[in-house]
């Protein structure tokens, strides 16, 4: 079979079977949605209209602008930006289509309440089954009215400044949402963690769109937020968005995988993204990693004889799946650990990620927080279940770099929630 996709549709699901082995080329990777999300947040809560200019509008980031339209904003798409134009007033009885982006909804919560909005969020797909409960009761502990029906979520009430007490081991949306919810409150507000807080690079991306809006913040510890109050949001007029530390480990894998390798332009190698961690990992199996010496020049991955690893997934749970794929392709025993949030993602990523290895041929044992993958090095190929996956989906896709045989995709569409032009861009690699 040349190398190349074919693809079918059936009762709305897009089917791609994908020819098998390695791939080489080079790509120019969208625009974080992690970085977009915060942005278009801090666009809205300003004074001033904002132009950012990114690419690779997903469901997620349309998620999060649809829904501070809702809470009074006027978003504009245009080509490859989008402008902001800041809310008027705080609305009533709002519908908040938040979809399946957990994002969204963690980070608008706790800012609708500081508004003192009320309405609705309207949850999709496996969003209502993801746990918020002890975010839920801090924000009622501070004003917020919350209550939940099937896929509803409504809220009213103000919230109040104060303590905000929060475990280290839970999302680090949590923070974020507070981080920029906090300064349009009255007074001083306090943000501690019982400990050092998980996925620490999301927190600090956050962190970065805060100072660039203008917001101040003290940070005496890991730990500890100092957050004064009265605070105004007040972005620069104009502003582009770094590209994707997440969705580029897809091609910095298949590199891993490629004699020839992989180059992915766009990223920034000074990023706080925590994804960004996929470079030192991808050492650690042997892989050959070249950063750019220059602005403009792309990261280059090439193979060289893999070796298995241990992986500590607490700050780059995305990054689980497309690792465990790699890690078929070194012989031996790779250990994933501290992973059990995989488990409330849009699938339960340790299983789907076990079951798609296990139908290519492979095999990986399953734990309750983690996964042993036990590398031959290589795949024999098959049918890739995603479970509405985007992530499973697109470790399928680096998946048949390995494979001796095709790989049929099911459900392949679920990409369009993180990066939908992914398999134009696979294609692309040859």
């Amino acid at each position: 079979m040349s190398k190349g996709t074919l693809s079918s549709v059936s009762d709305g699901q897009r089917n791609i079977v994908l020819a098998p082995g390695e791939r080489c080329g080079s790509v120019r990777i969208p625009s974080s949605k992690s970085v977009v999300h915060r942005l278009l947040i801090c666009a809205a809560l300003g004074e001033n209209p904002v132009s950012i200019c990114f690419d690779g509008l997903s469901k997620d980031i349309y998620a999060t602008a649809s829904c501070l339209q809702a809470l009074g904003a006027e978003i504009i798409f245009e080509n490859s930006a989008v402008t902001v134009i800041p809310k008027t007033a705080g609305p009533e009885n709002v519908l908040l289509p938040c979809g399946e982006s957990g994002s969204t909804l963690r980070f608008l919560l706790p800012v609708a309440g500081a508004l003192g909005a009320k309405g609705c969020f309207q949850m999709e797909g496996r969003l209502p089954e993801r746990p918020m409960q002890p975010f839920e009761n801090l924000l009622r502990r501070h004003g917020m009215l919350i209550r939940r029906d099937g896929a509803s979520l409504h809220f009213e009430g103000k919230l109040c400044s104060g303590d905000y007490l929060l475990a280290g081991d839970i999302s680090s949306q949590y923070f974020s949402g507070l981080l920029m919810a906090l300064p349009l409150l009255d007074k001083e507000s306090r943000i501690r963690a019982e400990s050092r807080p998980e996925s620490e690079g999301y927190i600090r991306m956050t962190e970065d769109a805060l100072v660039l809006a203008g917001i101040t913040f003290n940070k005496p510890s890991e730990t500890l937020w100092e957050i004064p109050g009265r605070q105004h949001f007040a972005l620069p007029s104009s502003l582009s968005a770094e590209g994707d530390w997440s969705n580029a480990a897809f091609f910095l894998c298949m590199g891993a995988l490629s004699e020839k390798g992989c180059s992915v332009y766009g990223l920034n190698t000074a990023s706080s993204q925590g994804d960004r961690a996929i470079l030192e990992i991808l050492r650690r199996f042997g892989a050959e990693v070249n950063e750019p010496s220059a602005e403009g020049e792309p990261v280059t991955v090439r193979h060289r004889e893999l070796r298995p690893t241990v992986i500590d997934a607490s700050s780059v749970p995305d990054l689980v799946p497309v690792l465990a794929v790699l890690a078929c392709g070194a012989v031996g025993e790779t250990r994933i650990v501290n992973a059990r949030r995989l488990r409330l993602k849009e699938s339960d990523r340790l299983a789907a990620t076990a079951r798609l290895i296990s139908d290519l041929g492979g095999h990986a044992e399953e734990l309750p927080d983690g996964l042993v993958i036990h590398g031959t090095g290589t795949l024999h190929g098959g049918t890739a279940e995603t479970c509405n996956d985007h992530r499973i989906a697109m470790s399928a896709a680096v998946a048949a770099c390995l494979c001796r045989e095709a790989v049929t995709v099911l459900g392949a569409q679920c990409v369009e929630k993180s990066y939908p032009a992914f398999w134009d861009d696979f294609e692309r690699c040859r």
